[in-house]
């Protein structure tokens, strides 16, 4: 199946040269003279590699042939394990496969699964996730939400920067897709 340039939306998955892409960005350009076309950011799904391509419009493309399933991590030795929610079948991919998404990984999460031709080749974490902070500076009287960062060791091993006020134990809220500090969880679990 193909898909025009002008449907191209963020998440898209297609095919270039044979390879599996999803659109990270893009951007639709009609320049005063010549035709237009479309500006675009590729993430390759196997490597994790970002290139920049450039579409004619209405050019066609061939959409990958992609299946996702929930899955919940297991655990982790030399690979990581899942397990899948509706089957219960269990599958190990290497720390390439699993890729930036080891950072926020803990166990018994539930995370898609893509599968291209059949076999997987990498996972997509919640936008966000809760994980203890084992590892910072302590805070000191008068630190404030707007006075500086530190940074701060997550229970999965991940560093993130936060606020001052933040002290061991604490359980955050962080953006998987950033590696950004959001709140803490206590506070945004309120706030849902």
């Amino acid at each position: 199946m193909q898909v025009s340039t002008n449907d191209f939306r963020k998440g898209l998955k297609i095919e270039l040269d044979g390879a599996p892409y999803a659109i990270v960005d893009f951007q639709h350009v009609k320049p005063g003279k010549g035709g237009a076309f479309v500006r675009t950011k590729l993430k390759h799904l196997r490597l994790g590699t970002v290139i920049d391509k450039t579409f004619r419009a209405e050019e066609k493309v061939p959409l990958v042939n992609f299946e996702e399933k929930r899955m919940q991590f297991l655990y982790r030795d030399d690979r990581f394990h899942f397990m899948d929610l509706d089957s219960y079948d269990q599958i190990s991919l290497s720390e390439e496969e699993v890729g930036e998404a080891r950072q926020f990984l803990k166990e018994n999460t539930e995370v898609e699964t893509l599968y291209v031709d059949g076999a997987p080749i990498g996972i997509e974490l919640p936008n966000f996730v809760d994980l203890v902070v084992v590892k910072t500076d302590p805070g000191v009287r008068g630190d404030t939400a707007s006075g500086g960062s530190k940074p701060a060791t997550l229970d999965t091993g991940a560093v993130v920067s936060v606020p001052l006020f933040i002290n061991e134990g604490d359980l955050l809220r962080v953006d998987t897709r950033t590696g950004a500090y959001i709140s803490r969880a206590a506070a945004a679990a309120g706030s849902v």
